[in-house]
């Protein structure tokens, strides 16, 4: 396709498969795909330039449904392909697909150093704080006292926090959402615009063997009290005069910690309100780890200051290497030391 042949503008039907979705009835995985299908032509994807790599797990079905290329992976070695099929081509959009037990347990390692080394893709953590697939095990998400077949008096395991584990292995964007928010879309714009590594959580709800587990935050009603929305650049502020008045996260400098404030009159400044800034890694840090109940959650996009890229830096290392050399195979083969094998024994 050259540059002067027009585009055909896409739809989210477009992004459909014709293959059956195949998850349980009210899975929160069905709002996910919508979001991703109607996120797609938004951003100006095209199938032929778009892979979707996954690995094992309810979630990592998702290729089947997208219209494009797209691997189905091994468990917790998305990752490793996703890294070989950005390096191979790095003009390709890589959309990589996990959960929390794919991505934190047996691929914890390959997706620290996927953050780590910043390779250009999204990746998107369905965390349901369970085993879905193979039938409702405790996973590294689950909270304490989840009970399984696998923690039949409930876990005492202290859940791993995703978008913490993120930005502990040098993540340079980091985001949050849920499945039927209204506002994922637009955290899956932002990372897609980012230039490097995005991780985005999305807290999913597994209708069979951990139902409504978010309900305390994701639920319609009340929601405004309950989630924090973060935005460049605007006051941290959640609540309505409708449910108790506007509320506000400050940082009590004192301390170091986060504080909830009361807004009075929608001054919030006086209040001591502060600026959501999304480079501000320390203040990062301090999000993800709030506690739910006493704050808000924190949803939307966390943290984005992008660095060069691994792709980039490999693309640019090599053709500095290659730079004025006419390729040789025989003298790569015939460098160092070599040997002849003779009848009686090797010659140096």
């Amino acid at each position: 396709m050259n540059d002067m042949t027009p585009v055909e503008k896409m739809t989210p039907k477009d992004w459909e498969t014709d293959q059956e979705v195949r998850w349980c009835p009210g899975c929160g995985d069905y709002a996910i795909l919508k979001a991703v299908q109607r996120t797609l032509p938004a951003i100006g994807a095209r199938p032929e330039s778009t892979v979707f790599v996954s690995g094992i797990g309810c979630s990592s079905r998702f290729p089947y449904y997208v219209q494009s290329y797209g691997f189905h992976t091994i468990h917790g070695r998305a990752p490793a392909v996703a890294t070989g099929v950005k390096l191979a081509n790095p003009e390709l959009d890589i959309w990589l697909i996990t959960g929390d037990g794919d991505g934190l347990s047996i691929g914890g390692n390959h997706t620290m150093h996927l953050l780590r080394r910043n390779l250009d893709c999204q990746i998107l953590l369905f965390n349901n704080e369970i085993y879905g697939l193979t039938k409702g095990q405790y996973s590294p998400t689950s909270r304490v006292g989840t009970k399984t077949p696998s923690t039949p008096y409930g876990s005492v395991d202290r859940p791993a926090r995703p978008a913490a584990f993120a930005l502990g292995s040098g993540a340079r964007f980091v985001g949050r959402g849920f499945d039927v928010s209204k506002n994922l879309p637009e955290v899956l714009t932002a990372a897609y615009h980012h230039k490097g590594a995005a991780f985005i959580e999305i807290f999913q709800n597994c209708i069979v063997y951990n139902k409504d587990v978010f309900n305390d935050f994701a639920a319609p009603k009340g929601a405004e009290d309950r989630q924090l929305w973060l935005k460049d650049g605007e006051p941290m502020l959640f609540g309505s005069e409708k449910t108790g008045g506007v509320k506000g996260i400050t940082l009590d400098r004192d301390n170091l910690c986060l504080k909830v404030v009361e807004v009075t009159d929608g001054d919030w400044e006086a209040a001591g309100v502060i600026v959501h800034d999304v480079k501000n890694r320390s203040i990062a840090h301090m999000l993800v780890e709030m506690p739910f109940g006493p704050f808000p959650m924190a949803l939307g996009v966390l943290y984005d200051d992008p660095a060069p890229s691994f792709e980039s830096a490999i693309v640019a290392q090599n053709e500095q290497a290659s730079s004025g050399k006419t390729p040789d195979l025989q003298k790569l083969l015939s460098t160092g030391q070599t040997w002849t094998v003779s009848e009686g024994g090797p010659e140096l």
